[in-house]
């Protein structure tokens, strides 16, 4: 039973009672019942609203992953990742093979990053 389907539950009970409106407490009931009853129909747009915004971010989550794989390739290493065959190959596009690589792990973001010669002449590079 949904939030919705109690409220009006309550609101069919509230009614069947048929309270005395001119009584404080009956009053305060009342508007208790039509309360919850808001709240529970607010809920409800919310939560639609929720699964339409999640159904976007899921297809803009599938679109950036395309994006990714044209701007990338294939080649899905983040600089020698293991699981990536294309750095066994001499035709590696990925720019990582061409020099000493060095593993540092990243003060800020604590990922572990791959830094090459030239990075380490300038002395800082970009946290991940």
């Amino acid at each position: 039973m949904t939030l919705c389907e109690k409220s009006a539950y309550l609101r069919g009970l509230a009614d069947g009672m048929e309270l005395d409106l001119s009584k404080p407490e009956n009053k305060l009931l009342s508007e208790v019942v039509d309360l919850l009853l808001a709240f529970a129909e607010e809920n409800d747009e919310l939560r639609l609203e929720l699964e339409e915004l999640q159904g976007q971010v899921d297809e803009i989550d599938e679109d950036l992953s395309m994006v990714e794989d044209e701007i990338y390739g294939d080649c899905d290493c983040d600089c020698c990742d293991d699981d990536c065959d294309c750095c066994d190959d001499d035709d590696c596009d990925c720019g990582c093979c061409d020099g000493d690589l060095y593993e540092v792990t990243c003060p800020t973001c604590g990922d572990t990053v791959y830094v090459d010669e030239s990075m380490l002449d300038d002395g800082e590079c970009e946290c991940p």
